[in-house]
């Protein structure tokens, strides 16, 4: 819905009745209002008041007035934006997120050596300002009984100002128009003053620590980077409620911590009040790709190389065990989804998560989430987990494990079924020391039943800051001298030159023995698999179904796609 608005019905007559005198007092306070010359009244005369000035108001009281709107073309109409630059600093980027509404300028500070995300949006006169706040009131409420809202709420939030302007008498340009139509689409639809940032899609983290505070972001190229958004304590208060209504959720001071997913898939961690965040209400948003990475991207941003896809979606086809690990933003849980669209087209997978982050082009795919706080009993990845198993699938993919799932997870791998999860840890050791302590304890013999763990990291590389699989190690079991796990890094990233070293496969091996492939045999088909990344890599097949449909492809017909690559050659042995 745009709005979430209730109101008592009327009768016709008293409707009419209200609405004249609503009209009246919103005339007297427009007419109070210097709008500097910009936005005309229809039938004002421009002297200093008397009998005049009143017919022509007592006119648009009765008769109202009819606008007219075209739609907003930049070759005829005016800006609706402008902005000439900050003073001390210098502008290094400028992009469009809401065309023609909202743009970034992006700043940089010399003489503190920072830059600062500069939200610019449409200005208002007086007038304008005036004249948005009683439409705030009167245009809510008719939107509630609108049965056209769902299916386009910026036609039906178009026709509602259009109506209430008319009923008001007062006669506005189109760039008018325009700008009272988006600050209320913001503020029905949108993020309020956070709107422009949603729409950006360079951000992946935007954090609030407190009223009276900037807000701040993680900028893909930019990186940790101060706005000139700034919320008062109450409007920060309740944009934290609207937040958690918007994710059907409750916070209250009563209850003012809350963890949920915002209908766009964004993750939100919300404090309401003083009682645990001392400096007052707080959030912070994990922005959710509008399309999820495929492993083209997982190339494009250097995260793995070829050869590590080859092996992973050898492996994945062969139902072999995966743990992605790393530490927060890492990126863990995009890689797992990216390489997930390996998993054969027919093989029924199902999806865990506290928070809906998964997303697949997968015909034979169930996704389930947690529930809290509803009813008797929440049910969590646990419940979840051992009912999966009922429901036979062939692939789990779990968000994260924490806790006692860990358990029913291993038991799963053990009982034949390929899984495929996340946790926070920072290199094999920590993986290790995780699952077998305290609140996991996974015993050692049921993690030999894991195969693959793939660590990954936000490290820095060439004066960026960068995502890459930092191991892909091979568990290969228990050291019989020793008693410890024993593991081989099969692929590892070196830093100093950014590049992935590459060594001995005991999986590889497995794989071919159960293949009945001889050594050659499963050189060959690594090698065509590359062969096929880097053609893709080479079409720029980014889009998830696109990619996930050539994979699945290769599954019914390898030969006819190796003829379509045939001109393919790679440079790396």
């Amino acid at each position: 819905m745009v709005a979430q608005h209730t109101a008592d019905s009327e009768t016709d007559d008293t409707h009419s009745d209200a609405s004249a005198i609503e009209q009246e007092d919103t005339l007297d306070a427009l007419d109070g209002i210097d709008d500097g010359g910009t936005v005309p009244i229809t039938g004002e005369r421009q002297d200093d008041g008397g009998f005049g000035t009143l017919l022509a108001r007592t006119a648009r009281a009765l008769f109202g007035s009819t606008i007219t709107v075209t739609d907003y073309d930049p070759t005829r109409h005016e800006r609706l934006v402008d902005f000439s630059g900050l003073p001390g600093y210098e502008e290094v980027d400028r992009y469009w997120v809401n065309a023609p509404f909202a743009f970034i300028s992006v700043n940089y500070d010399p003489d503190a050596h920072k830059h600062l995300y500069y939200v610019v949006e449409p200005q208002l006169s007086e007038f304008e300002q005036g004249l948005l706040e009683q439409l705030f009131d009167d245009v809510r409420g008719p939107l509630l009984y609108r049965e056209d809202v769902d299916d386009d709420p910026e036609q039906a939030l178009r026709d509602e100002l259009k109506s209430r302007l008319e009923e008001y008498g007062v006669h506005v340009s189109d760039e008018t128009f325009y700008r009272l139509f988006y600050y209320l689409y913001r503020s029905f639809q949108g993020y309020g003053r956070l709107d422009p940032l949603m729409h950006d899609p360079h951000i992946e983290d935007i954090s609030c620590d407190g009223p009276n505070t900037p807000v701040f972001l993680y900028h893909n190229e930019y990186t940790d980077i101060e706005t000139n958004i700034i919320y008062e304590p109450q409007e920060l208060a309740n944009f934290v409620i609207q937040l958690a209504q918007r994710s059907g959720r409750h916070v209250s001071v009563a209850d003012p911590l809350t963890s949920t997913t915002l209908p766009d898939g964004s993750r939100i961690e919300l404090a309401l009040g003083e009682e645990v965040t001392p400096k007052g209400s707080a959030f912070t948003i994990r922005k959710y790709a509008d399309e999820p990475f495929t492993p083209i991207d997982l190339l494009k941003y250097g995260t793995v190389d070829r050869r590590m896809l080859a092996f992973l979606w050898l492996a994945i086809q062969n139902n072999k065990s995966l743990l992605f690990a790393g530490g927060t933003a890492a990126g863990k849980t995009t890689s797992m989804n990216a390489v997930s669209m390996f998993i054969p087209p027919r093989a029924k997978v199902l999806t865990i998560e506290d928070t809906r982050e998964l997303s697949l082009y997968h015909d034979n795919w169930l996704s389930s989430v947690t529930r809290e706080r509803m009813g008797d009993k929440d049910i969590t990845m646990y419940d979840l987990l051992r009912s999966a198993l009922r429901h036979r699938p062939e692939y789990i993919l779990v968000g994260e494990v924490r806790g006692e799932e860990a358990i029913t997870l291993f038991q799963a791998m053990n009982t034949g079924h390929t899984t495929f999860s996340t946790m926070h840890a920072d290199s094999v050791q920590t993986v290790i020391n995780r699952l077998e302590n305290d609140p996991i304890n996974v015993p050692r013999p049921m993690v030999t039943s894991l195969d693959i763990l793939w660590v990954q990291v936000l490290g820095r590389s060439g004066g960026e800051r960068v995502r890459r699989a930092k191991t892909l190690a091979e568990i290969e079991g228990i050291d019989q001298r020793t008693g410890e796990l024993d593991y081989s890094n099969t692929y590892s990233w070196k830093s100093t030159n950014d590049t992935f070293i590459e060594r001995n496969s005991e999986l590889l091996e497995d794989i071919r023995e159960e293949r009945g492939w001889s050594e050659s045999e499963l050189l060959e088909e690594l090698r065509n698999r590359r062969r096929f990344l880097k053609y893709l890599q080479n079409e720029e097949v980014t889009d998830y179904r696109r990619f996930t449909s050539m994979v699945n492809k290769y599954y019914a017909d390898k030969d006819a796609v190796l003829d379509q690559i045939s001109g393919v050659e790679l440079t790396e042995q």
